[in-house]
């Protein structure tokens, strides 16, 4: 009672403040409007791909740990395809001018191409010869040839660098790693972390706000420039397209297109999408005043709520993007439901004022859509507890936009119509259209078989939904004859694949706790697999070492022979303890890396099993035991150590990193999937224990998103059907009507999630949220077809008859809304991004669907079931 009681009262302010005095809502409008315009320069959207990532995933935090630990920045990927020969004197020329031109663009590292990387086969070096005078590619006296033959089987250029067939090449640059970035998420992370436990001090929320702020500031410049370095990137590409095929790939590009490909959607098909309702709202209403109301509803709640994301710095994400069309949905649906009221009083009353008739409009419908408003809002609840902060984001969003939606709705349409000097009782079109119609009579005769089909399609749905699957594939976001589709098919194919994803090994606790009392590795048996114990005339593989003739020239020990290294000393510090870089470990890392490299999925993969491989070679495919190992090592060149070893490999902390690369455009790529078979192979083949294997990589983090997200998806749907039918008992005051609205709602849900595993529709980034939207949306319908049906059986007669009657009335508004939405939302399939289409496509079904629900199977529940009592009886 204390409900009806206050919005009793806000009915009444309503009347006094907004339709008796129109001038107060058009004062704050216009105000309210400039003042959020104002605003829309501002507008950002979030290209980042820390957005697309669990705030609290552990998995996060040691992802930036080990890009710091082995200094592993992100990589652009520029693919060289010369038309001549790529060893030809033209070709070797432009790819030099190129390489030259992208080391030049700011926040690249370095640059590696065929041209920088030294020539260990051409000819084969001995393993003395591991300096840093190394031959390079365009040095005098290069053997072309040789090189040529080196790029298809030197273990670390294979599929790298060059490509199988031997026409493609890479240009690798690797990006300055961003210690800025690194240290501010660091940092916000661990005092959330802290937050969340209660544990922080006054001084350290206040801390809290600070670095808050500071990483919103400093992630909006890192977006910007690595903007600009792509572009950079691709304008000196261009440059060259008349002389080689090029492509440029790798993570900044994808982060940067889809977001690129977001944006023109927004504006290619947001113009679309509205010249389409002005031309549908026309060809409905077939009065002026009937399309202008509406789109100055939807441009005015738009502008409202794009600005105060502006003024708020709220951006929006490839997830929350579509927040701007669903806001138009809600709009929309809300403007017809009142015109459509509007018109069925003119007719019906054609003698009550403007005023009476805006005034009896709202009357009727500010119920109904207020209930459907708060439920939309339950709907979309289920989003803020997933823990992803763009969908958290989101579920805000429609939340804010909804209400706000409502009351500018309230405030433009009713009190628009009651300025108008005539009414607009004319050309209202057929009040029994034939569409609603047919569904009236389909549940006269057949509400048993209406019973029967919809357990089908709940049987075939929930089949479908069994069959869903979790997961992103960049490349499915893209079409086949865009450019970044076709460069990632080039480097999946040609140059070892496109994302990321590393295998981290611990040593076991009691081999750290050898390192840390100073143990060597070589103190028990340094024979151990020595291939010369048996023969000490065996062939030295360093037989060719400069100091082999005179021991003591240019020795660095010379002045000190009991020098604490007897081999040398090295930037790697290889004199210390070291789990991994012996025969042992190596053997160990080296199994891992063959079974990666077996596994269709995965491109090419790189360790210090790598570098093992390359030195068998050079010593003539002869295995080398612990002391040679360490002898390699310390002879290695800065270059070589750079290169071979410290991305790979970390002593201090007994770890080695096994780098792979995966094939997005592999048929069967599952990436949670891949992840479990690499830690199960590694735990049950290889005897590792859990915690010494690690998987990280931006595939791991957004992999754990997408489960997240499901999973949180599936458990809190229930509870969104709980908090529906509680607002169903509000409205309604019945369990009985309750449960009977209910069915259509789930049923819709499970139409589009079973369409989705059915068609093979994966559950990603963006058709994740489909869910909430198609709940959202059908509990609307629902909600205005129930409302009026209770209206109508108070006014009297059979189920039958107000079944009628409902079709008439609230049937042509609930058919009006979902041909603009189904058709306009279609227009989607047009786009180059193929999630928009997804969207589209999916919006489009859940809305067809839920219509068709509403309108057949929940009438013909309501029939047979009498939820609202007995009929009256005749006399």
């Amino acid at each position: 009672m204390l409900l009806e009681g206050n919005l009793s009262l806000l009915m009444s302010l309503y009347q006094k403040l907004c339709l008796s005095r129109p001038a107060i809502p058009l004062v704050f409008l216009i105000l309210h409007t400039g003042f959020m315009a104002a605003g829309l320069p501002n507008f950002k959207l979030d290209a980042s791909s820390d957005a697309l990532t669990l705030e609290s995933d552990r998995d996060l935090d040691y992802f930036r740990e080990i890009i710091e630990r082995y200094d592993t920045g992100e990589i652009l990927v520029v693919t060289y395809s010369p038309e001549q020969s790529l060893y030809s004197d033209e070709s070797l020329s432009a790819l030099k001018a190129l390489r030259d031109d992208l080391a030049t663009v700011e926040g690249v590292d370095s640059v590696l191409s065929i041209l920088d990387v030294p020539l260990l086969y051409s000819p084969v070096l001995g393993l003395g010869d591991l300096g840093d005078d190394f031959k390079r590619l365009l040095d005098e006296g290069v053997d072309l040839e040789l090189a040529q033959g080196e790029f298809s089987r030197n273990p670390i250029y294979k599929d790298t660098l060059v490509g199988p067939d031997g026409k493609t090449t890479a240009v690798l640059l690797n990006l300055e790693v961003d210690q800025t970035f690194v240290t501010l998420v660091r940092e916000r992370d661990d005092l959330l972390l802290r937050d969340n436990r209660n544990e922080l001090s006054a001084a350290e929320k206040v801390r809290l706000e600070e670095v808050k702020e500071e990483f919103i500031i400093y992630r909006t410049q890192a977006t910007g420039i690595s903007n600009d370095r792509v572009q950079m990137v691709r304008d000196i590409v261009a440059k060259y397209s008349d002389q080689a095929t090029i492509f440029v790939g790798g993570a900044p590009m994808i982060a940067n297109d889809m977001m690129q490909f977001i944006q023109d959607d927004l504006n290619t098909f947001g113009v679309a999408i509205l010249v389409f309702m002005v031309l549908s709202l026309a060809y409905i209403f077939r009065q002026k005043r009937m399309v202008v109301l509406p789109l100055l509803a939807c441009t005015v709640t738009a502008i409202v709520m794009i600005g105060f994301l502006a003024w708020v710095d709220w951006r929006l994400t490839v997830i929350s993007s579509n927040f701007i069309a669903l806001l138009l949905i809600v709009t929309l649906a809300i403007s017809i439901h009142l015109l459509v009221y509007y018109q069925e009083h003119c007719r019906r009353m054609p003698h009550m004022t403007q005023y009476e008739l805006a005034y009896k409009t709202v009357a009727s419908m500010w119920r109904p859509c207020l209930y459907t408003t708060l439920t939309t809002i339950v709907a979309f609840a289920s989003l803020v507890v997933s823990g992803i902060r763009p969908v958290i984001d989101f579920g805000w969003m429609m939340t804010i936009g909804s209400f706000t939606a409502l009351i500018l709705t309230f405030m433009i349409v009713p009190v628009g119509l009651a300025q108008f000097k005539t009414k607009a009782c004319t050309n209202l079109g057929n009040e029994d259209p034939k569409y609603t119609k047919i569904f009236a009579d389909c549940i006269e005769r057949f509400p048993r078989g209406i019973l029967v089909v919809s357990t089908i399609v709940a049987i075939v749905s929930g089949v479908g939904i069994t069959q869903l699957k979790v997961e992103n594939r960049f490349i499915d976001y893209f079409k086949s004859d865009s450019e970044i589709h076709q460069g990632m098919l080039v480097i999946d194919r040609s140059l070892g694949g496109t994302m990321s994803l590393d295998v981290i090994l611990n040593a076991p606790a009691e081999s750290l706790e050898e390192s840390d009392s100073g143990s060597d590795s070589l103190a028990d048996d340094p024979f151990a697999d020595d291939p010369f114990a048996d023969d000490p005339f065996a062939d030295d593989p360093f037989a060719d070492d400069p100091f082999a003739d005179d021991p003591f020239a240019d020795d660095p020990f010379a002045d000190d022979p009991f020098a604490d290294d007897s081999f040398g000393e090295s930037s790697s510090s290889a004199s210390s303890y070291s789990y991994w870089w012996n025969r042992s470990g190596i053997r160990k890392v080296e199994k891992l890396h063959d079974f990666l490299e077996s596994q269709p999925e995965v491109g090419k993969v790189n360790s210090i099993a790598t570098s093992y491989k390359l030195a068998r070679d050079l010593n003539a495919g002869q295995e080398l035991n612990d002391i040679e190992l360490s002898i390699l090592r310390n002879r290695m060149g800065d270059e070589m150590q750079s290169s071979l070893v410290n991305p790979y490999l970390s002593d201090d902390v007994q770890q080695t990193r096994i780098s792979t690369r995966i094939i997005e455009s592999e048929p069967g790529l599952s990436r949670s999937e891949l992840v479990q078979r690499i830690e199960d192979y590694a735990i049950t083949e290889l005897d590792f224990e859990p915690e010494q294997v690690r998987t990280t990589g931006l595939i791991v983090l957004y992999n754990n998103m997408l489960q997240s997200l499901f999973g949180s998806q599936i458990q809190t749907l229930a509870a969104v059907f709980v908090g529906i039918m509680f607002m169903f008992m509000l409205l309604f005051k019945s369990v009985k009507v309750s449960l009977v609205a209910i069915v259509p709602n789930m049923l819709g849900a499970a139409i589009v999630l079973g369409f989705m595993g059915l068609a093979g529709i994966p559950l990603d980034i963006m058709t994740i949220t489909i869910a909430a939207i198609a709940v959202g949306m059908g509990v609307d319908h629902e909600i205005h077809y129930l409302h009026r049906f209770h209206k109508e059986f108070e006014i009297g007669g059979d189920y039958i008859s107000c079944m009628r009657r409902s079709h008439k009335t609230i049937g042509r508004a609930m058919f009006y809304t979902s041909a603009i939405i189904v058709i306009g939302f279609s227009l989607l399939s047009l786009s180059n991004f193929i999630p928009s289409i997804y969207f589209g496509l999916l919006t489009a079904l859940a809305m067809l669907g839920n219509t068709l629900l509403s309108l057949v199977l929940l009438p013909a529940l309501i029939v047979m079931v009498k939820p609202f009592g007995p009929e009256p009886t005749t006399t």
